[in-house]
């Protein structure tokens, strides 16, 4: 496509070319949502003073929203992928101390997008380098919950102080529970097929990427993860309008409000059975809160959605046996009820 738009042009030209035009475009579009959201509603012969148009008018603002978003950061992340992939990941945090390979370990997870799909050949993988089963705990909790996706929503959604405290307390869930799945030594509790490969050596190629190749690995991932998602974006849009336009301030005050409790771990454990990415919880998140209920209560509900889904703990039986299972799950939790806790605290 890009060679018959720009036939003059080598392929590093073609690519700067079309970035160079979509990205104004992409600018000039997301600033006209909320006006485009307000005629589609009016078009309708509805008004946001009521239920039903205040629910579409959320749909329709959030839906391109979220999707230009997520169109925008899976290409720039796939392009940073390529300078983070997994072989280069695994020879970077391997032979590292248990401290420093936490932080380490847990700071990569930021930038590279993987999802709890890559859970597996991942966490194998890691192992098969040296790193120790505490670290890979690390990076494997740190890549879903401090996702890319989210930080960049909640920054525009909230603002930077509530993206950079959410990312402050998912580094140190993250890193906490890797060394103290680290410091339980429960090697012994990986599947035999997994301790087996464990014992193995990895080599890392050392390749060279053009920028082309680079640009090309972010348009796949556009294809390939947006592909994927998008299904979940919407659920998780239409959802949040259901409760933006529908239930009560006060239902959602009693269920998730700063004054109960018991509202964190409820929280998490009403995540842990639902299964959606960050960009798909992010516009449920937006519609709790405007209904009254808790910051760190609704934050601890996204974060247990994220981390600690069934469908990843089912992902993950493959390669470990059920007492780590259950231990990584345990530890995972914990951290997120604090965080709920620090965050109704402090907001």
């Amino acid at each position: 496509m890009l060679a018959r738009r720009f036939p003059a042009l080598n392929p590093l030209h073609r690519w700067l070319a079309a970035l160079a035009l979509l990205i104004p475009l992409w600018w000039f579009v997301y600033g006209q949502l909320d006006a485009a959201a307000n005629g589609l509603v009016s078009a309708l012969g509805l008004t946001r003073q009521t239920h039903f148009g205040e629910a579409l008018h959320f749909f329709f603002y959030d839906t391109p929203k979220v999707l230009m978003l997520l169109f925008g950061v899976v290409f720039v992340m796939g392009v940073v992928q390529t300078f983070f992939a997994p072989e280069r990941t695994r020879a970077l945090l391997s032979g590292k101390r248990l401290g420093v390979g936490n932080v380490l370990a847990a700071s990569l997870g930021i930038v590279t997008p993987f999802c709890s799909c890559s859970a597996v050949p991942l966490f194998i993988g890691f192992l098969s380098a040296g790193v120790p089963l505490g670290v890979t705990f690390s990076f494997l909790i740190s890549a879903p919950m401090v996702n890319e996706v989210a930080l960049v929503l909640l920054f525009g959604l909230f603002g930077w102080q509530v993206a950079a405290l959410y990312l402050g307390l998912g580094l140190a869930v993250a890193i906490i529970a890797g060394l103290v799945i680290g410091h339980l030594k429960m090697e012994a509790h990986l599947e035999d097929w997994v301790q087996q490969i464990a014992r193995g050596a990895a080599h890392v190629p050392d390749e060279q990427i053009s920028w082309v190749a680079r640009f090309e690995t972010g348009a796949r991932h556009v294809r390939e993860i947006v592909g994927k998602v998008w299904p979940w974006v919407l659920a998780g849009i239409a959802l949040g309008a259901g409760i933006h336009g529908y239930v009560p301030e006060d239902f959602m005050a009693a269920i998730m409000g700063r004054d109960a409790w018991w509202s964190v771990p409820a929280a998490v454990l009403l995540g842990v059975p639902l299964y959606t990415n960050a960009a798909g919880i992010i516009p449920v998140v937006q519609a709790l809160l405007g209904k009254g209920a808790a910051l760190g209560t609704v934050l601890a509900f996204m974060m247990s959605v994220i981390a600690l889904s069934a469908p990843e703990m089912i992902i993950l039986r493959r390669a470990l046996k059920p007492r780590l299972i259950a231990t990584f799950a345990g530890v995972v939790a914990g951290g997120i009820m604090l965080v709920g806790y620090v965050f109704n605290l402090v907001l």
